[in-house]
């Protein structure tokens, strides 16, 4: 079994030791309300099973004419850590699961990088249908979609957030602020006050490896602000 250090040494970084009773980055509120969560479109409250049942039924958007199947997520339902990126993939829309090629690969390496695993965490994407050609979101999906996603955090309640990618980024906090901006501090989530990092999408990180060495230093930022968030077991 490769050690630790080998799948960082894989993603181009040098291990490092981190301090946790030091917190690097200070905490930036956010003015946002959970009321502007609310619209004539929000889910219903209801368990999970049936939140999962109204994912696979959607028919809000044109996605749904060309979707093999919905991705509503995967892992722990009761999660310390909700992992967001932007949309399934082909090979997500055919499995009906998120992550599951390449970056899926990378995503697996990134959290054993700090000692997680891909059934301690869960994770989801904003949107559940794939977009054609696996182009960039449009404005209306998101708008359609975006609800499910605060249904699954609001169900989940994660003791942190990591939002990979713009889209996520922008979807989760409600700004139109690009990743550059976002990255490096803690924000919150609106609604209920949950800690979010933001870091890059691993599709974005196998066509630009150099953006690695960040990508660690979000996780390490999200890892130390999950240490200090109260009743947060060790990891």
């Amino acid at each position: 079994m490769r050690s630790r250090a080998q799948y960082l040494r894989e993603m181009g970084l040098t291990p490092w030791t981190l301090i946790t009773d030091a917190r690097v980055i200070a905490r930036q509120q956010t003015d946002l309300v959970s009321s502007e969560l609310e619209s004539p479109g929000e889910v219903a409250l209801s368990d999970w099973t049936s939140l999962q049942q109204q994912v696979g039924n959607c028919m809000r958007c044109s996605l749904h004419e060309t979707r093999k199947t919905t991705v509503f997520g995967e892992g722990d339902p009761k999660a310390d850590w909700l992992l967001v990126g932007e949309a399934p993939g082909a090979e997500e829309d055919r499995q009906g699961l998120p992550f599951v090629g390449r970056a899926g690969q990378l995503l697996n390496r990134m959290l054993f990088s700090v000692d997680l695993s891909r059934d301690e965490v869960f994770v989801a994407n904003v949107l559940k249908c794939r977009p054609p050609d696996n182009r960039d979101p449009f404005g209306e999906e998101v708008n359609a979609c975006e609800s499910f996603l605060h249904r699954q955090v609001e169900s989940i309640q994660p003791k942190i957030i990591l939002a990979m990618g713009r889209f996520a980024a922008q979807a989760l906090l409600r700004t139109d602020q690009a990743i550059g901006q976002l990255r490096g501090r803690v924000h919150r989530y609106p609604a209920y006050d949950i800690p979010l990092v933001v870091t890059y999408h691993p599709a974005y990180l196998l066509r630009s490896p150099q953006a690695k060495a960040k990508a660690w230093e979000d996780l390490i930022l999200a890892l130390a602000e999950f240490k200090s968030v109260p009743g947060s077991e060790n990891i």
